[in-house]
């Protein structure tokens, strides 16, 4: 496998990724794409690890969280082989602060992925979408 730099973050990345989107799959739109569960998926990241495929995305959008769930467990005893990216900032309720990049927002969304992912950090987090009512010096200064 071919790794790169991602840019000064000091991580070496594959030139491929797996996507999560499927991990949990429920509702109308994941769960059409699929329902993968804990065992499946750790199979899966056994075969990708064995292609040197080592960094894995999901977001807390995908299946409402379950995604992050499923790939928690299903990396759990292997955190160091594994390189996480996760995505905020979508819809996740019908409330005020449930969507966008507000400071708050942002904390308890990464508190919340990191829970589900069972881990204490996460290599990667990135936008899923552009919020222009949060200020982009509040959206750094939370980081």
């Amino acid at each position: 496998m071919e790794y790169r730099n991602l840019g000064a973050s000091g991580l070496r990345v594959p030139v491929l990724s797996f996507g999560a989107g499927t991990f949990g799959g429920s509702g109308p739109l994941f769960g059409a794409w699929g329902n993968t569960d804990a065992a499946e998926a750790r199979r899966l990241i056994d075969i990708s690890l064995e292609a040197g495929v080592n960094l894995f995305d999901t977001a807390d959008v995908y299946s409402a969280g379950a995604s992050e769930e499923v790939l928690g467990q299903a990396i759990a005893g292997r955190r160091d082989a594994v390189l996480i990216s996760t995505k905020i900032a979508l819809p996740m309720g019908d409330g005020p602060a449930d969507w966008g990049t507000s400071r708050a927002r942002l904390t308890r969304s990464t508190d919340e992925a990191l829970r589900r992912l069972g881990t204490d950090y996460i290599d990667l987090l990135q936008l899923h979408a552009f919020d222009a009512s949060t200020p982009i010096d509040e959206v750094l200064a939370t980081g």
